[in-house]
Order: structure tokens, then C-alpha cells, then sequence
């Protein structure tokens, strides 16, 4: 996942119970899904970021708002009374972590490998097919693909697979060279 999406010792806590709730419910597709959902309105909307995060929010106004958020957007139960317990519990900035650790989790537990792809521009299915193709035969597993477009690496890709990053970006190279060039 993306930088704020970086698994915690509490984020793992809630993910562990989530998890085992979830699976021992039928529920773990669904809720994986949810928070598949959660995660992207999370790197879309300034508003959300700033509800999880702001400190000037009493846990209970975090509670209603997440509520809400997770009603509109028609999530599972399980869902909804996981997010409105860590809001309660004044750990809303924590569900980030939590949405990491319990990506890893289910991960671990289908033997799925996730990757995230991040370009200067939104890539096109026929590339998007070329890279998980390419990540097939390194792997040898099916990776599942994440793509996220960040206009600040001018051109070429950085692939991350677990704690593995591929860096083939324009601006990386051009940082090398800037390098280089101090050094000589």
C-alpha cells in the first residue's frame, strides 16, 4: 500500500480481530472488500483524511462520521461496527494501519501476493496486464495489483512488493545522475 498505509503494533491488534471475526463469520471477502473501498475514498478525499486524523474531533463526532461514511458507501456489519469501535475508542487515525495489517493478514492467509504499481500516469489495461505478467514470472504467484499514479516521478514505474521496492522511475534516475555528477 501507500506510505499511510503502514501497519502499526494497534492497527495489528483491531486487523487480528477483524480478521478472525470476519472469517469466522463468512464475512472476510466482504469486509476485504470494504476496506478495499475505505482505502481508496481514504487517498481520494482530503475530507475523510482529515476526519481520521484530526485531533480537534471529540471520537464520538469520528464515530458518526465513519457510521455514515460506511452506511453510504453499503458496507458489511461486520464492517461498520469495526470502524465505529475504533473511532469510539479514540483510534481513528489507527484504521489506516489496521486496513495495512489486515491486508497482510488475509494475504497470508490466501497465499495471494499484493503489489502496488505506481506511475506518473494512470496506466492502460494492456500495461497494467504487461506488469502483473512480469511480476507472474518473478514471483512465480499471482500478484494482486494496487495502482496508484503519482505525477511526481515524471515517467517509468516503482513497483513495491512487500518490503521489496523496484524503483524505475524517471525522477530516481535523474537523482542518480545529480549524483553522480556531485561526486565527480
Amino acid at each position: 500500500m501507500a506510505d499511510e498505509f503502514r501497519t502499526s503494533e494497534v492497527g495489528e491488534r483491531y486487523a487480528r480481530a477483524l480478521f478472525d471475526l470476519a472469517l469466522e463469520t463468512g464475512a472476510l471477502e466482504a469486509v476485504r472488500a470494504d476496506l478495499t473501498s475505505l482505502a481508496a475514498a481514504y487517498r481520494d478525499s482530503a475530507d475523510l483524511r482529515r476526519l481520521l486524523a484530526s485531533p480537534l474531533l471529540a471520537s464520538a463526532d469520528q464515530a458518526r462520521g465513519l457510521t455514515a461514511v460506511a452506511k453510504a458507501a453499503k458496507f458489511h456489519a461486520t464492517t461498520c461496527n469495526f470502524l465505529g469501535l475504533m473511532a469510539q475508542g479514540g483510534r481513528a487515525r489507527d484504521i489506516t494501519a489496521a486496513i495495512a495489517a489486515f491486508n497482510a493478514l488475509y494475504a497470508r492467509h490466501t497465499g495471494v501476493v499484493a503489489a502496488e504499481v505506481v506511475s506518473a500516469a494512470p496506466l492502460a489495461p494492456a500495461q497494467l496486464k504487461a506488469v502483473k505478467a512480469g511480476l507472474r514470472e518473478a514471483l512465480g504467484k499471482d500478484p494482486e495489483l494496487t495502482a496508484r499514479v503519482d505525477p511526481s516521478l515524471l515517467g517509468g514505474l516503482k513497483v513495491k512488493v512487500g518490503s521489496r521496492l523496484f524503483d524505475a522511475s524517471l525522477k530516481t534516475r535523474l537523482d542518480q545522475m545529480k549524483f553522480a555528477l556531485k561526486r565527480a
